[in-house]
């Protein structure tokens, strides 16, 4: 989503009545077990719940999310141009496979399935089936029935999943925006320490609390370079995830050939504890306005945390990945040929190649997405150069 200065919460507009009876219903649910675990959990479970509690939560429950009469915007929806990019580089990888396959994780609105599909099938390279990892059932009718609209004959490759697929597979997985939406443990520098800030109950309001990190978040702290954490400032407040590691694993399981995909805002990690990163990432989306308060209308509001990408590469080579790439989405879009789209476009009224250029800047402008994302190429058994890194590879950053 482009880059939008936060707003005061007092200027957000007001939920309707069902939706603030559908968050005082999760609100409940999140009470109760705060209550059940000694009047405090940590920031982690408590995003888990407000983002993935069932029938309740943000992508569990059945509120629009993504587009204009949603929440925010994402890539794809902004412009088929990203994902005609995107589907140059996976035609790269998938004629190197023998019968390949394409997960994506978190589809969304099912907007880039549907435009990767046919992209590929212009290129003659089509995968053998199209996985769609989605855990909201509101969700997945939306995909299904986008796909029946925009690509009926090749419906019969896409196929939907609520777990990871049983069976291995060779080919790509793919995931936009989907590492920021992974729970999060909060911490803030306390006496030269970090402690852990955990969310617990203030006057029958969510409020912050902290108490000693748990043993895991201590371990992953000790794994940060010294000459990082030793000039934070006191009240500094930062992120940090422990479920990446785990989670690459269960990916690891699965692609026995191929090439991961990741695009997500995010830094790496010398950038992403910054000693004037003091607030640390954490936003939460609204509306298509931006703030930071995730205790504000439980369910109704995307909370999110920028990627530490240089986590993701430690945990991907843990798990028996290779990085092969890690760029801006800038220069991964221009490398597989946004310019050639733009002079190639088919567009005929002024009008509308405006238009074309216009997002085409939001994809890969500084001031919009261009820098903030990035891509993240994670191999196993495949040592083809990637075409969307020729020209800007950073990997020696992170």
């Amino acid at each position: 989503m482009p880059i939008i200065k936060s707003v005061p919460v007092a200027d957000l507009p007001l939920p309707g009545k069902e939706a603030l009876e559908h968050s005082k219903r999760l609100c409940n649910r999140i009470t109760e077990t705060i209550q059940l675990n000694n009047g405090m959990i940590s920031f982690a479970r408590f995003m888990e719940l407000a983002l993935y509690e069932q029938g309740l939560g943000y992508y569990s429950g059945g509120a629009r999310k993504f587009g204009e009469a949603g929440d925010f915007v994402t890539a794809p929806e902004i412009s088929s141009l990203f994902t005609r990019c995107l589907a140059g580089q996976c035609q790269q990888i998938l004629r190197e496979l023998k019968q390949p396959s394409i997960l994506e994780l978190g589809p969304g609105s099912g907007v880039m399935a549907c435009d990767l599909l046919q992209a590929l099938e212009q290129k003659n390279c089509l995968p053998e089936k199209y996985f769609m990892l989605e855990l909201s059932a509101d969700l997945k009718q939306r995909q299904q029935q986008l796909v029946v609209k925009k690509i009926p004959h090749l419906a019969n490759r896409v196929f939907w999943l609520d777990h990871l697929p049983e069976q291995p597979f060779a080919g790509l997985i793919l995931g936009n925006e989907v590492l920021d939406a992974m729970p999060v443990h909060r911490l803030i520098m306390k006496n030269g320490s970090f402690n852990e800030l955990c969310a617990g109950i203030t006057d029958d309001e969510f409020s912050w609390f902290y108490r000693s990190p748990e043993k895991q978040i201590i371990t992953q702290i000790n794994k940060l370079p010294g000459d990082i954490t030793q000039d934070l400032s006191e009240g500094y407040v930062t992120e940090i995830s422990l479920q990446i590691r785990p989670w690459l694993n269960s990916l690891a399981d699965i692609l026995t050939c191929g090439v991961m995909l990741f695009i997500d805002y995010g830094y790496t990690r010398r950038e992403y504890y910054h000693p004037q990163r003091t607030g640390g990432t954490l936003l939460c989306h609204y509306r298509h306005h931006v703030h930071d308060d995730p205790f504000l209308y439980p369910g109704l509001q995307d909370i999110t945390a920028s990627v530490d990408f240089t986590l993701v590469a430690e945990a991907a080579v843990e798990a028996g990945f290779k990085v092969r790439g890690y760029t801006t989405q800038a220069h991964f879009l221009l490398d597989n040929g946004l310019d050639e789209l733009l002079n190639q476009s088919h567009l005929t009224r002024a009008s509308d190649q405006a238009e074309s250029g216009r997002q085409a800047r939001i994809l890969i402008m500084p001031g919009e997405m261009g820098e903030r994302f990035k891509v993240i190429a994670l191999a196993r058994d495949f040592n083809v150069p990637l075409a969307g890194f020729q020209s800007f590879d950073q990997r020696s950053r992170l």
